[in-house]
């Protein structure tokens, strides 16, 4: 394993970690908030790119950090904030009808300065066992907090190297300069592994790592999100152009895999993942 990342509020900017926790709903501290509209739609980046400069850490991705979160953004004085205890609320999260709780209402103001919005809300899962996932991919009981689909992510760096070289071959192709090559933080994973063929992962059943065994549920689908760049907000064609042309069945663009936990634990970047059939 080469790399471990969690999203501790969704859309918000990618942490890494050097260890993280499996729990059944995936790693730890993985998309636990969410921010909603005065409806209770989820906002996410890809339509307000702003929530990608916007990072969100607790204890396990910063050790420094005292309260259960803590908010960062250009401009404004750090924000702490505390689990919150008041009653759930209804949130929509794509045809997810899921609930949360809402942060204090200093967390709100802050959110919303740093956002541009002064409908936005930040939610807490405070029962994650609530977000069923789809039954065509997973078993009875298993579960995430605000993922978009299932609790963990995983992609090879051999595929994202493909990709680019994909993407290269495109530009020039058609007389065009190519760009740099895409990182992989535009995919948002939460394990990065290496050693395999490109794209290898799309056929595993099964991995483990340590004592932590983790069920393929399906392949990713992708969206516009990961056309937009992640430090500068400008929106291009890329992945999703190039994965059209070579990563494209049933109507959708593909790049990595979900996976369900099947056993809790701990996994650290440097652990040797094996593919079990």
């Amino acid at each position: 394993m080469t790399g471990l990342h969690v999203h501790p509020v969704k859309s918000m900017a990618l942490r890494s970690l050097a260890s993280a926790e499996v729990l059944p709903r995936g790693l730890a501290d993985d998309r636990s908030w969410v921010v909603v509209d005065a409806d209770g739609l989820m906002v996410s980046a890809r339509t307000d790119q702003q929530l990608l400069h916007v990072q969100a850490d607790t204890p396990v991705t910063a050790p420094g950090v005292t309260g259960a979160l803590r908010l960062r953004h250009a401009g404004l004085p750090d924000r702490e904030v505390s689990v919150p205890q008041g009653t759930p609320v209804p949130l929509r999260l794509h045809a997810n009808d899921l609930t949360g709780v809402e942060a204090d209402p200093e967390t709100q103001t802050w959110l919303r300065a740093a956002v541009g919005r002064d409908d936005v809300r930040l939610l807490w899962c405070q029962a994650p066992e609530q977000r069923r996932l789809n039954p065509a991919y997973s078993r009875p009981g298993d579960h995430t907090a605000y993922a978009d689909g299932y609790p963990v992510t995983l992609v090879s760096e051999e595929s994202l190297r493909q990709l680019n070289d994909w993407i290269v071959e495109g530009a020039l192709a058609r007389g065009e300069e190519p760009d740099a090559p895409l990182p992989m933080e535009r995919f948002r994973p939460n394990i990065v592994v290496a050693g395999a063929e490109p794209f290898a992962e799309d056929g595993w059943r099964r991995v483990r790592m340590g004592d932590v065994v983790l069920r393929m549920a399906r392949p990713t689908d992708r969206c516009v999100m990961t056309t937009v760049d992640p430090t500068t907000l400008a929106r291009g064609k890329e992945p999703i152009r190039t994965l059209a042309r070579h990563r494209r069945w049933d109507g959708k663009t593909w790049f990595a895999v979900n996976l369900v936990p099947e056993t809790t634990g701990t996994v650290n970047v440097g652990d040797e993942v094996v593919v079990e059939e």
